[in-house]
């Protein structure tokens, strides 16, 4: 992470859990910082981490704020090969959308804002749970939820122990760990059958939402025939 960021080439920034598992192929990675647009817990997962029927919650990048994160940058010869990757892992009901947003990333001669490939929340898609959830709501769904890439929780606990190593604190997601159990120590070295364990505890209560979330992904964009012009 010396020298300047080389800002010809693919940048990919990533804010959940691209932090912890990019799984795509890239050249160096540095703390980066995008304004306009903030993280938090306002996307119902129904497929990675929970299901139609109890869906979970995942982090979407919503209108307003800044969000610390880091950028991926991507070598010339493997651009192609990752957006395709990223479009199959992020884009499977169309509630993220893809977006090219100017970040600050950091060098050893200060912030240089260059243009990053992310993914943003489409706030008028089903599966957009809002900003506004209860403390209460999120975190019994985050408990509770589980799905095809594991337990919602899991899923929590990864990105507050990445933000916990990168140095970056976010008040209202150490909130919402508290009330979730998964604050303090537990965040950093929970291994996988305590987190398991912890799950199978709360999976067993009602779905936090009065109804089942649905979206089909053979209509993934359907929803924006309905909006409003």
């Amino acid at each position: 992470m010396s020298g300047q960021p080389d800002t010809r080439t693919l940048w990919v920034f990533g804010y959940g859990s691209l932090m912890w598992q990019p799984g795509f192929a890239f050249v160096e990675v540095r703390r980066a910082r995008l304004v306009g647009y903030h993280r938090s817990f306002c996307i119902y997962s129904l497929h990675y981490r929970g299901t139609p029927q109890r869906p979970g919650l995942v982090l979407g990048l919503a209108r307003g704020g800044t969000c610390q994160g880091v950028a991926f940058r991507v070598a010339e010869a493997d651009a192609a090969a990752v957006r395709s990757y990223l479009h199959a892992r992020e884009l499977i009901y169309g509630v993220y959308r893809e977006a090219m947003l100017t970040a600050e990333i950091e060098s050893e001669r200060g912030p240089i804002q260059t243009d990053v490939l992310t993914y943003i929340a489409e706030t008028g898609h089903p599966s957009f749970a809002g900003t506004g959830t209860s403390l209460a709501r999120r975190s019994a769904i985050i408990r509770a939820a589980r799905g095809k890439a594991g337990s919602n929780l899991a899923y929590f606990v990864a990105t507050l122990s990445k933000l916990r190593e990168l140095g970056i604190r976010q008040p209202d997601l150490e909130r919402l760990a508290v009330a979730a159990r998964a604050a303090g120590s537990f965040a950093h070295s929970a291994s996988p059958r305590i987190l398991e364990a912890r799950h199978r505890a709360f999976a067993w209560r009602p779905c936090a939402l009065k109804s089942a979330v649905r979206n089909d992904r053979r209509h993934a964009f359907a929803y924006r025939r309905r909006l409003n012009p």
